[in-house]
């Protein structure tokens, strides 16, 4: 670590500077208490950087009656609510931060970010 991260480390009560130690050792989750700043704005970037996120694509989305639910076998098709071409939504914990088209790289699906939305519309949406 660098004097900068010791200097936040020990900053911490007792408690927190045990459990961030046990973190970074990767032998425990982090703990609310190891979200608590040192100083009132300031959270250590080590501890948010392995926070870990769901990533998902979502195509597009459909609704339909159960009963029509109960009808899909193999071969049936679903409309969905987006035009074909239309950028897909790449969501991060269920909320959207991006956009973008499916590209192939390496025998392998990936997505070509056309736009990210802007922080402060995200904080929006929280």
């Amino acid at each position: 670590m660098t004097d900068n991260t010791d200097d936040q480390t020990h900053e911490l009560d007792e408690d927190a500077q045990a459990g961030l130690a046990q973190m970074l050792a990767g032998n425990a989750e982090p703990s609310l208490e190891d979200f608590k700043p040192s100083m009132p704005g300031n959270i250590n970037p080590e501890i948010l950087q392995n926070i870990s996120v769901t990533l998902s694509i979502e195509v597009g989305r459909a609704q339909i009656k159960i009963k029509d639910l109960m009808r899909l076998t193999q071969g049936s098709v679903v409309e969905l609510d987006r035009i074909a071409g239309e950028p897909l939504d790449l969501l991060v914990n269920n909320s959207v931060v991006a956009q973008g088209e499916i590209v192939l790289v390496n025998d392998r699906y990936g997505v070509r970010l056309t736009r990210v939305v802007p922080s402060s519309e995200r904080l929006k949406l929280i």
